[in-house]
């Protein structure tokens, strides 16, 4: 049970790490407050994701393309997250870890989108066209 309250203690000091600056600090307020870091995180995630579709332009096979790869990665953030808050499944704290979890690996799969975009002239690695 000794672990139990050091990993109250890092997720909450964690918390402002993952840009969370929650004014309600119960755990229901810190599990709303993780949800809407997270919802931030996703909206900036379909925001790149859809910026890569427009400049796919009409090029429907690579849309299929980019589609499979971002339902595949849904697939496994999701496992991922699962695993790796799985210490703290059945607690009051797993919402808050789960969803602070969700956006860090969003964040991640927004970054990887958004160097799609990036992309020099000539480099035939980058599967999105150049603007």
């Amino acid at each position: 049970m000794r672990i139990l309250p050091a990993a109250i203690l890092f997720s909450v000091t964690s918390a402002p790490a993952f840009g969370m600056d929650c004014a309600d600090q119960t755990q229901l307020g810190l599990d709303k407050c993780a949800n809407a870091s997270f919802q931030r995180a996703d909206h900036a995630l379909n925001n790149a994701y859809r910026e890569v579709v427009r400049r796919l332009g009409g090029d429907e096979y690579k849309k299929r393309l980019l589609a499979a790869a971002e339902t595949a990665w849904i697939a496994v953030r999701d496992a991922e997250c699962k695993f790796a808050v799985s210490s703290t499944e059945g607690g009051s704290i797993y919402p808050m870890e789960y969803s602070l979890c969700l956006e860090g690996e969003t964040q991640k799969r927004t970054k990887d989108l958004q160097a799609y975009l990036h992309c020099e002239e000539g480099d035939l690695s980058c599967p999105v066209p150049v603007q």
